[in-house]
């Protein structure tokens, strides 16, 4: 008997039991992917052909809407806008590394197959690891990287990173969860990337929640822009 292919893409590899999606708004879809390993859930903002697309995620307790009181949901609505997606992607397992790697990039997967070329990955705190794995994984077709008050933890595979794609790195000096040192200590491991320090900013990051929107608003057309011209 011959034996059976083994599974070749991220999104083949969830090991499906059933999926189903839903129009939340004329620019908001929501999917749910259910999987031997726990539900999968994506929220998906913008048209679904865009080619530029923002992959999202939480921390170690996972979570959709972002830091700054909802920042990834208002992100989303803006670049969708300027036809620009952004995927907020819910965790099948929270705070397990390989799987939390893994949503992003069958996400990436999905919409891969939906005309995506190019991505941004961001991510908070136990994310800021998840995001940057995964742009590591997505090489040449990841043009950015974003973390928000990111841990050190699960960061060495991304090794120099910032000497091939743009990185941008949020933290609070007032930070009692995960120190401003532990975003200075994945500076030095990604060789670099610009680490912006907020002044009196917790872990949240609430305190600049506007901040971040004016920065990321045109950091993140800019960075696919210039990958575009690459």
């Amino acid at each position: 008997m011959s034996e059976e292919p083994l599974p070749s893409s991220p999104l083949e590899q969830l090991r499906t039991m059933a999926a189903v999606e839903a129009m939340m708004t004329d620019d908001l879809r929501h999917i749910e992917v259910y999987t031997m390993d726990g539900l999968l859930s994506l929220f998906w903002h913008g048209p679904s052909t865009a080619t530029d697309v923002v992959l999202c995620c939480g921390g170690a307790m996972g979570g959709v809407l972002g830091p700054a009181d909802a920042l990834y949901h208002d992100l989303g609505v803006e670049l969708g806008e300027q036809n620009i997606g952004l995927i907020r992607v819910g965790y099948r397992q929270p705070n397990e590394t390989d799987s939390c790697v893994h949503d992003l990039l069958a996400a990436a997967d999905l919409a891969t197959r939906s005309g995506a070329q190019r991505f941004i990955t961001m991510g908070h705190s136990f994310g800021g690891a998840t995001a940057m794995q995964s742009a590591v994984v997505l090489a040449e077709h990841c043009a950015g990287l974003v973390t928000l008050a990111t841990q050190s933890a699960g960061c060495e595979p991304a090794e120099d990173l910032a000497t091939k794609i743009p990185v941008l790195m949020f933290h609070g000096t007032d930070d009692t969860i995960l120190p401003i040192a532990a975003s200075e200590m994945v500076q030095m491991i990604l060789g670099g990337g610009e680490l912006v320090r907020l002044p009196d900013v917790g872990h949240l990051l609430a305190e600049a929640s506007e901040q971040l929107r004016e920065h990321l608003r045109e950091w993140i057309p800019s960075q696919f822009a210039n990958h575009t011209k690459q």
